[in-house]
């Protein structure tokens, strides 16, 4: 069986802030959109807060939370109580379905037990700094190295100045395409 690719997406604050309160905090719809291409078809790994502030699994997407909580049940998610369980979970999944990757979609502590494992980045740098108690893990930039960036200015929809960036694990035989 071929190991699919692990790709970490986020969208990172400048001051590191991915959230507060369990919410995203700020509005970008051109991001939305770009996670949803990113993610459609694919299994995607999330903490259990993280799954919570959805509030239900996403269309096309198997959705498997990752928490501690041995009681916790979704309408439609599958569950695992570690991130080694959650991505065996998820290769086979992707196997059976044909996805291209396997997405770890958050918080801060499912990025942080899973950036050592990602072979790609896919991030939305915000250009703003609000005050949130969710961050982005501080990570080793010149692990990966950095293939694409694409600017995009505040416009109807998008309350910040953004940039998208894609980055893939250095030294290794993965470069997989867009996920």
């Amino acid at each position: 069986m071929t190991t699919l690719p692990v790709v970490l997406v986020a969208a990172i604050a400048d001051n590191g802030v991915i959230g507060r309160d369990n919410q995203l905090i700020w509005r970008l719809r051109t991001d939305l959109r770009r996670f949803r291409e990113i993610t459609m078809g694919c299994p995607m790994i999330m903490g259990r807060k993280t799954f919570l502030s959805i509030g239900k699994p996403l269309p096309g997407r198997r959705s498997i939370v990752l928490t501690r909580d041995a009681e916790f049940a979704a309408e439609g998610v599958e569950t695992a109580a570690s991130l080694a369980e959650a991505l065996a979970l998820a290769q086979r999944i992707g196997a059976e379905t044909g996805a291209r990757a396997v997405i770890i979609a958050g918080g801060g502590e499912v990025y942080a037990q899973a950036l050592p494992l990602a072979d790609r980045l896919e991030l939305t740098f915000v250009h703003a700094s609000p005050e949130g108690d969710a961050l982005f893990p501080v990570w080793e930039e010149g692990v990966f190295a950095r293939v694409a960036a694409e600017h995009h200015p505040p416009g109807e929809g998008d309350e910040y100045p953004f940039t998208f960036a894609s980055f893939v694990r250095k030294g290794t035989e993965k470069h997989p395409g867009a996920a």
